[in-house]
């Protein structure tokens, strides 16, 4: 990975982190960082294993969706364990 490639990883993983906070509470910057990027691999593994696709054509669009569901995930199953 070129350090593009790092950036543009980090700015997905802050939005989608912002999004799952919005959604189901919580905040800060690095808290956002954090929980978008875990979510990335939650929700590709998550809608790869379930065989669903989104059907969003734009690839950062798409990208950004599916870290933005597999942050919710997290946050819920954070919750649940907390």
């Amino acid at each position: 990975m070129d350090a593009r490639a790092l950036i543009v990883f980090a700015i997905v993983g802050i939005i989608a982190g912002f999004l799952a906070s919005f959604l189901v509470g919580g905040g800060g910057l690095i808290r956002y960082l954090i929980t978008g990027v875990i979510g990335a691999f939650v929700g590709g593994f998550l809608l790869n294993a379930l065989g669903i696709n989104l059907g969003i054509s734009n690839p950062l669009a798409s990208q950004i969706a599916t870290a933005t569901i597999g942050a919710v995930v997290v946050v819920i199953a954070a919750r649940i364990i907390a």
